[in-house]
């Protein structure tokens, strides 16, 4: 009424099993109190006001367990384990006695006895998981739906009817109709029922009839809205001449309001009587109005006016519309901005924000473990000359380490660069502010050993942001890339168990296996044509070199001929003699010397070094 908030539960296992499905306990259909204390008897005016309030939440979670909360008291009264072992998707109390029914992701619904917290019966209800959940208006009968929808006998737990359903898994079932249309035959509880069915991502809610015979599965009229429905509430219609009013809130912030008497077949979708939007002014300031989403609608008991709840989650805004349907399009203007930032300041005054200068300077983590006597200012007038006047320039942090008597060169590392200890501490830093200087000095580090300790001493929470901070640069210029993938490298070595254990992991690095996919895809093709780059770079240097090289004289210095005649032999070597001992200068040892380098060079660029080690002896 007041639309203030009234109170907060968070359980204690709400980091491992979040909250998943709520449901009311319906008033009088509540567990008795736990036996704690005396018992007193209530006056009689008390147990009827018992009975109206409603007190016991239902709450599904992700590990399978339901909570059964007590509003009146604000603690937990119990807890319902050992019956599923996956995800509870819905949660519905009976009407008359205090059975509850949950359904979940491990394919089965349970009955639960909430007196003695034990599963009464669990059997298999779909193939698939088990999304939602409705019991019918004589609780004899209870709806399943994963993608079909199925029609339990809760006596005999058999399928009594199946309907063909979504393509989608169901999100939401509700009964429309209390009566059947038809009031010649005998009513037996169930036969002639509508009941209306959602699924997500589906913009079709479907009505489905429930006949005496087994024919029909399929939907018999449906209503079309503009996005998936995320919230459903509904006026059951009692009377035979009474339409049912339907209102849809959809993900798309809008709410459609039906109105439309149930009475068989209709092929079209029907399109809503009116669709509800909410804006903001827009005058001050900003003059564009910006949609405000409406998160639920509920329709008041007088069933002419609904309640809307709109703004954020954190702190919606409830407010009673009164319905006027002649109108197709209605926007209604509300200043949610200063509503939101009124309570909100009132809220954050404890937590004081420091002024932050515009010359102050922020230290990046130094190097730690140094530990030094500060020494005390003799007398006052050193204080003064450490403030700084406008026009000086300051001080290095070398000299203030020298002035503070720490011995410099011990606090540097061998390298020069900070220890890796800190760069893990920078890194976290900058993946948390999403800092790119920090992250470009980080990450630019080319040396393996500070990568590997780098990596080694992050904290877990870390590697998962590090990878994509890392996809996203690998897909940059390939120079950032090939220094990404030694860091790559060393997160996936060295973290691959705590990756292993993420159940996420394959879509979280779906961007990378891609990446990489395409990346190697063309080496094979880059290999080739590197391969045949260089034979073609190699032929071209080589057939420079030789254009380069001088031409030789071929023609040779010394003849020696062999004849027969011994007298000639001796003559020719006694020339030989003379020629070595007069004309033989060193100039022309060191010519012959570089011009038969030459002709070696050649001859073996030519590819024919056909000069054998006798021969040069002899010529030598």
């Amino acid at each position: 009424a007041s639309g203030r908030f009234q109170q907060e539960y968070v359980p204690s296992a709400h980091l491992s099993a979040a909250c998943t499905c709520l449901a009311w306990a319906p008033p009088g259909g509540r567990p008795p109190p736990s036996k704690d204390g005396p018992q007193r008897k209530k006056r009689k005016s008390e147990v009827a006001e018992m009975d109206k309030q409603l007190d016991i939440l239902a709450i599904g979670t992700a590990v399978g367990s339901v909570l059964l909360y007590s509003t009146v008291k604000g603690e937990l009264q119990s807890k319902l384990v050992g019956g599923h072992d996956n995800k509870v998707n819905c949660v519905k109390w009976h009407q008359d006695n205090c059975f509850l029914y949950s359904c979940s992701d491990d394919k089965h619904i349970v009955e639960w006895n909430t007196q003695t917290c034990k599963v009464k019966c669990k059997w298999k209800g779909d193939n698939s998981s088990v999304t939602s959940l409705c019991i019918s208006p004589d609780g004899k009968m209870l709806l399943s739906a994963g993608r079909t929808i199925k029609l339990w006998d809760l006596e005999t737990k058999e399928v009594y009817r199946h309907f063909t359903g979504h393509a989608t898994s169901v999100s939401s079932l509700m009964f429309t109709t209390v009566k059947p249309m038809n009031e010649n035959k005998p009513f037996d509880g169930i036969t002639g029922l509508y009941f209306l069915s959602g699924a997500i991502h589906d913009r079709l809610l479907s009505v489905w009839y429930i006949r005496s015979d087994r024919k029909e599965k399929n939907a018999v009229m449906s209503f079309t809205v503009t996005d998936e429905p995320t919230y459903i509430d509904l006026t059951v219609s009692e009377v035979k001449e009474e339409p049912v009013k339907l209102a849809v809130v959809c993900r798309d912030g809008q709410l459609h309001l039906f109105e439309h008497i149930l009475n068989g077949y209709c092929k079209k979708p029907l399109t809503s009587n009116c669709t509800i939007q909410i804006a903001t002014p827009g005058d001050d300031g900003d003059s564009t109005p910006k949609p405000v989403p409406i998160l639920a609608a509920a329709f008041c008991s007088d069933k002419q006016s609904v309640l809307l709840v709109y703004g954020n989650l954190l702190q919606p805004i409830i407010e009673k519309v009164s319905l006027n349907t002649s109108e197709s399009h209605v926007c209604l203007i509300r200043d949610v901005q200063k509503a939101l930032s009124l309570t909100t300041d009132v809220a954050v005054t404890k937590v004081k924000t420091p002024v932050v200068n515009s010359d102050t300077k922020v230290l990046v983590p130094g190097v730690p473990g140094h530990s030094t006597a500060v020494k005390t200012p003799s007398s006052g007038k050193e204080k003064k000359e450490n403030k700084r006047k406008p026009g000086e320039i300051e001080e290095s942090i070398e000299e203030r380490l020298e002035a503070l008597d720490i011995d410099v060169s011990k606090v540097k590392t061998p390298g020069g660069l900070p220890q890796t200890d800190s760069f893990a501490v920078l890194l976290v830093q900058g993946l948390e502010s999403n800092d790119a200087e920090i992250l470009n000095r980080v990450l630019n580090t080319r040396k393996e050993n500070v990568v590997k300790n780098t990596v080694a001493r992050m904290p877990v929470h870390a590697v998962i942001p590090l990878l994509h901070e890392l996809t996203k640069r690998l897909q940059g210029n390939p120079y950032s890339a090939s220094v990404m993938v030694r860091w790559l490298k060393s997160v996936l070595t060295l973290h691959a168990s705590y990756l292993s254990t993420l159940p996420d992991l394959i879509p979280q690095l779906g961007m990378l296996y891609q990446l990489m996919e395409s990346r190697v895809k063309t080496l094979q093709k880059l290999s080739r044509l590197h391969g045949r780059l260089f034979i073609l770079v190699t032929q071209v240097a080589a057939s420079e070199t030789v254009q380069d090289v001088t031409e030789v004289n071929q023609t040779a210095k010394l003849v020696y001929e062999d004849e027969s005649s011994e007298e000639e032999g001796s003559d020719d070597e006694m020339i030989a003699d003379k020629d070595s001992d007069e004309n033989w200068d060193e100039d022309e040892e060191k010519e012959e010397q570089s011009d038969e380098q030459d002709m070696t060079v050649e001859k073996e660029i030519n590819g024919d070094s056909d000069l054998e080690p006798e021969n040069e002896s002899e010529e030598e």
